[in-house]
């Protein structure tokens, strides 16, 4: 059988550079080898040999395995949860999609920029309103007018407006009682009005001789003013009349030659005490005759 070179020496270094390459994470196992080499017992199988042989170092010195060691710290205890059952969700599934792969291993993509949102159109600010100019304040409302007075009673008429004379005031004629004519004929149709000279009082409204149906009324200044020859009479006795009131119709009624209005102004409820009617008329402002 062959023989085995010394391998005290090589062995030592062989075991140093172990230690220093494993460090303090294999030191049990270094512990272990360091020991069976201090005891001297190295089992060598070399090829073609079914037995081994024990070397005894053969080259004193300091080493690895021969050099005092310090005590050696006791390993930190990590307390490891017991085994559990673990199954994938699905039978078909591959173990290799349920792999958690770090961040920072993923493969590196591009960054996808945020996008940027464009800017919204600004509604344009609306124009500020125009001042509004206190309305003017309205115009007074002009004052009503006044209302006219009624326009005052006439206080004088002519007894027949507008009518025509016939036979005139103081013509002498024989056939009157006076010798001439004691008053004035107006010439109008039976039946036309024949209104009141004045305010005043009816003295009498009825049939008198001669005269036929008349009416004899006292004016305000005293004086008297006679209708004669009438066809009809709208008054009597006592009763008050005013200006242009109408008193009766024309006619032809008593001492007539036709239809007409005989017309005296009395200075006295007397025959024969008569006045100008024309004249007295006319002193009054009456014109329409």
């Amino acid at each position: 059988m062959p023989s085995v070179p010394p391998l005290g020496p090589a062995l030592c270094r062989l075991a140093d550079s172990f230690l220093r390459q494993t460090g303090r994470t294999h030191s049990t196992t270094a512990a272990a080898a360091g020991a069976a080499v201090l005891t001297g017992a190295l089992l060598l199988t070399t090829t073609g040999s079914a037995s081994a042989q024990t070397i005894a170092p053969t080259t004193p010195g300091s080493s690895a395995f021969t050099a005092p060691h310090g005590a050696v710290n006791a390993p930190v205890l990590v307390q490891v949860a017991g085994p559990s059952p673990y199954t994938l969700p699905s039978e078909q599934a591959s173990a290799q999609e349920y792999v958690a792969v770090a961040a920072n291993l993923l493969p590196a993509q591009a960054a996808v920029p945020a996008p940027v949102a464009e800017p919204q159109p600004q509604p344009e600010p609306e124009p500020e309103p125009a001042p509004v100019e206190p309305a003017p304040a309205p115009a007074p409302e002009p004052a009503p007018e006044p209302t006219p007075a009624p326009a005052p009673a006439p206080q004088w008429s002519a007894p027949v407006p507008g009518a025509p004379t016939s036979n005139p005031y103081g013509v002498r004629n024989p056939h009157y009682a006076a010798g001439y004519h004691t008053g004035v004929d107006f010439a109008v149709p039976q039946g036309t009005p024949l209104l009141a000279v004045g305010n005043a009082t009816v003295v009498s409204a009825g049939w008198d001789g001669a005269y036929g149906k008349e009416v004899v009324l006292r004016l305000a200044d005293g004086r008297y003013a006679q209708y004669a020859h009438m066809s009809s009479l709208s008054v009597s006795a006592g009763q008050r009349v005013a200006a242009g009131q109408q008193i009766g119709r024309s006619g032809n009624t008593g001492n007539s030659t036709g239809p007409h209005l005989h017309f005296e102004i009395r200075s006295a409820n007397q025959y024969g005490r008569v006045i100008n009617p024309i004249a007295y008329l006319s002193g009054h402002g009456v014109t329409d005759f």
